[in-house]
């Protein structure tokens, strides 16, 4: 080949890496933010990761999705570790709302900003929390359960992880709406962690201690599939259960009949908005402190409509 062509080849060449290269960098061109969420073992977060990158994806944004495993120090170091890699924003769905708030600090301290979705930090500077009306929710629930048991009998509670604010939140939603039926008694709650083998667990043991109950709450849809579980042929008969969530298999239970209702949030909703409030701060603009995402009682009449 002569000095001309291989000359000519070399320019093309450059030119051709050149373009790939902004191409690549465009495509995350709007900067780079760090998911932290507690879980992606539960369906829920897997919804809400999956609308955060089609979200992500849509703005040109890189997102880093980190996984905690639903342990506390694991997260804490993952965010930690995010501060020297080079990320713009943090969303963080944290794990444990109280043992979250150093590692915000940190980020505080390094000017990165904080955006909690579905669960918040009980300290820190958080730019923006993206919700659902859990104590809203919560009284749903209880408003769906009474009218279920004919606003009478005993009834069974399932708590979330302890120190959450989504489990907080929505047990104060759940004791304030019980308490307008004087009937209802809640004779055992515990905790089951938002997961399903340990509702299966926590359900068959308070069953055996409350065998009269007529209805459960579960905080979430996992722990609610896991009392199912416990009460067999007895669930959607002889014991209504509500849940949590609105993820598919709650959802599916649903329409079984083995679960009367559940409370849906919608998980791709609170990933997107999340994302959305990153990208305004990415260009130095106000976030919104408090974005409320409606949650909807779904029954057997109207699971169709959630499909």
């Amino acid at each position: 080949m002569s000095f001309a062509r291989k000359a000519t080849a070399l320019v093309a060449a450059a030119a051709m890496t050149l373009s790939l290269t902004a191409c690549n960098r465009d495509s995350a061109d709007e900067g780079a933010v760090t998911l932290a969420l507690s879980t992606q073992t539960n369906p829920f977060f897997v919804q809400l990761r999956d609308g955060a990158q089609e979200k992500a994806d849509e703005l040109g944004i890189a997102l880093n999705v980190q996984d905690a495993s639903d342990d506390a120090a694991t997260q804490i170091d993952q965010l930690n570790n995010s501060i020297t890699s080079g990320t713009d924003a943090v969303i963080v769905n944290p794990t444990d709302s109280d043992a979250v708030v150093p590692a915000v600090e940190a980020l505080n301290n390094a000017d990165i900003p904080v955006i909690a979705v579905d669960r918040s930090s009980n300290g820190g500077d958080v730019a923006s929390f993206i919700s659902s009306d859990n104590v809203a929710g919560g009284k749903q629930a209880a408003d769906e359960l009474a009218k279920a048991i004919g606003e009478e009998g005993e009834v069974l509670v399932l708590q979330g992880i302890a120190g959450s604010s989504a489990s907080r939140d929505r047990g104060q939603g759940f004791k304030e709406g019980i308490a307008n039926y004087p009937n209802i008694k809640v004779v055992g709650e515990q905790t089951a962690n938002f997961d399903r083998t340990e509702g299966l667990n926590v359900a068959t043991n308070l069953l055996q201690a409350y065998p009269n109950v007529k209805a459960i709450f579960a905080e979430n849809d996992e722990m609610a599939l896991g009392a199912i579980e416990a009460l067999g042929d007895r669930a959607g008969k002889d014991v209504m259960v509500i849940g949590f969530d609105g993820t598919t298999d709650g959802l599916k239970a649903v329409k079984d009949g083995r679960m009367h209702a559940t409370i849906a949030q919608q998980p791709g909703e609170l990933g997107a908005r999340a994302v959305e409030e990153a990208a305004k701060l990415l260009r130095d603009e106000d976030a919104t402190a408090v974005v409320p995402v409606d949650v909807v009682t779904v029954t057997k009449e109207n699971a169709g409509d959630f499909e």
